[in-house]
């Protein structure tokens, strides 16, 4: 569901390999462990005990499968990245180990949602047909698509919107949505203002328009 891009995580990972001896060395060596952002703050509250990511984060990294919710052995093989590596894919609804330390020690974390699709569930757009639009340092268009996972004629992205269902479990699958996203939103009214100062307030900006 993805457009080859340096924006997701195995294309980067790539780079690290070529360019990094150090990457390299623990790749080679086996020892080398690597993940979105959540799998690390994952990792760190657990003491380095859990190693897992969920299905709509490991969605965007240009190696899972959508339909199986797994590291396709293709992908992972043309970017020469080991599958022992990478974390174990969950849903969203699973088991992320306990906090080992801190003021939060002994809480399990039970939930893990990736960016786009975290803002999905929080606005309720839990059934097919329905969207959410959100601005930030980007605007991001999200429409539900329901259990199945649509290919985009128009270079939206195909993506795993969430699975609130332990997988195995009845009731459990992932729903699929479309993603239509614009990179610089806030991002550009900040330029605006800070770079070129062609406004003092981001509220001037409508009139401008």
């Amino acid at each position: 569901g993805l457009p080859l891009s340096t924006y997701f995580s195995a294309v980067k990972l790539r780079w690290l390999i070529d360019n990094m001896s150090e990457v390299k060395k623990a790749v080679d060596q086996g020892v080398a462990l690597c993940g979105t952002i959540d799998s690390w703050v994952i990792y760190g509250l657990t003491g380095g005990a859990v190693h897992r990511t969920d299905c709509t984060n490991a969605s965007r990294t240009l190696l899972m499968d959508l339909q199986t919710r797994s590291y396709h052995p293709t992908l992972c093989a043309t970017f020469g990245i080991p599958r022992e590596m990478l974390p174990e894919i969950c849903s969203c609804t699973a088991d992320y180990g306990v906090v080992q330390s801190g003021a939060l020690q002994g809480v399990p974390i039970l939930a893990c949602v990736g960016d786009q699709q975290a803002s999905a569930v929080g606005q309720g757009c839990l059934q097919c047909g329905q969207a959410k639009n959100t601005y930030g340092t980007g605007c991001f268009l999200m429409l539900n698509t329901g259990g199945t996972p649509v290919p985009s004629g128009h270079r939206n992205l195909t993506t795993v919107a969430y699975d609130l269902g332990r997988f195995g479990e009845p009731g459990g699958g992932p729903s699929f949505a479309l993603e239509g996203s614009i990179s610089s939103a806030g991002s550009t009214v900040q330029w605006l203002r800070d770079n070129l100062q062609l406004i003092q307030n981001p509220s001037e900006i409508e009139t401008l328009a």
